[in-house]
């Protein structure tokens, strides 16, 4: 039994009038018939008389008619008391910094929007510090890239086990070049064979990213040129638009560039395994403060609107998350 057939039912009885009840409700008749009648199947009694003039109570009708109103000025109620007792508290996260440029406006814009007595604390950084952070409790939650390297360097095993983990998203990497006139165009796709002598401006072997890139090229007996190391995406992204190398990223790097087109070209890496993984990290459910829980709820409604809106290219939810 759901509200919503608590109140067509009786918005039915207080007009007479199912297609009267349909108009004031703003729905298909069809669609109110249809809720009525798998209301009475579920209480295997009848509430409603059809005629012709329109529609009256049963005797077990108007008995459940009292009752019904009754539920829904609690239900009322019990919203208002709600929506008066706002939620309150100081709450931490860190995201990386790739994944900072797409998400963290959208999630400050929307932790306002529905807590603003809530105070959000959020810092940006690579993954490997913000795992350190969470395991120190300096973090309620975070998302990180490689949770099995970070649990492996973990001293403590009785805390770590308190970590819960979920998986968000995949995200597709990309080859990144200056934009010049006298280079060739890439083309749509490029495998990691292809792009072998390529001078590549990657982060450290501490980060999350390289990780998963040395990984890959492993697993095909490539040894990459790797021209420099830098462990800042702006710096890197501004040495790539300098045309002192390329780089591989996931799309959200270019999301503090403006016009990203006009100084970059890229090409999608052709590669199953050459993705990197967006994990939910936080503490147990015992841990986090309701601001904390209610933060996790709305990140993940963030992040789900912002891959399937198309706003954070080449993201694809893990199956049946978030």
């Amino acid at each position: 039994m759901e509200l919503r057939q608590l109140r067509y039912f009786v918005r039915v009885v207080e007009l007479g009038s199912m297609s009267a009840a349909a108009l004031d409700l703003g729905l298909a008749q069809s669609a109110v018939s249809q809720q009525l009648s798998r209301l009475e199947s579920e209480l295997s009694t009848r509430l409603l008389l059809r005629r012709t003039q329109g529609v009256i109570p049963t005797e077990a009708g108007m008995a459940f008619f009292r009752e019904a109103q009754l539920t829904l000025r609690h239900a009322q109620q019990a919203i208002h008391n709600a929506q008066q007792a706002r939620l309150s508290g100081t709450v931490s996260v860190g995201l990386p910094t790739t994944t900072a440029t797409i998400l963290a406006v959208p999630l400050i814009r929307a932790m306002r929007e529905r807590y603003p007595d809530v105070r959000l604390l959020l810092t940006d950084g690579m993954s490997g510090h913000l795992a350190h952070m969470l395991q120190a409790r300096s973090l309620d939650v975070a998302i990180l890239f490689d949770t099995h390297t970070h649990a492996a360097h973990t001293q403590e095993p009785a805390l770590r086990q308190r970590w819960q983990t979920q998986g968000l998203l995949d995200e597709d990497l990309f080859l990144f070049r200056r934009k010049t006139v006298a280079s060739s165009a890439l083309p749509a796709q490029v495998t990691l064979n292809a792009i072998k002598d390529e001078p590549l401006i990657l982060p450290t072997a501490n980060h999350g990213l390289r990780s998963t890139l040395q990984a890959a090229f492993n697993r095909q007996s490539i040894q990459p040129y790797i021209s420099m190391e830098i462990d800042s995406l702006h710096v890197v992204m501004a040495a790539v638009a300098d045309g002192l190398g390329s780089t591989i990223q996931p799309w959200a790097a270019l999301g503090r560039v403006a016009e990203p087109a006009q100084h970059f070209e890229w090409s999608r890496i052709d590669d199953n395994l050459a993705v990197r993984s967006n994990i939910l990290c936080c503490l147990s459910d015992e841990e986090l403060s309701p601001a904390a829980l209610a933060l996790r709820v709305v990140l993940l409604h963030c992040v789900r609107e912002l891959v399937r809106s198309g706003r954070w290219f080449g993201a694809h939810l893990h199956p049946g998350k978030p």
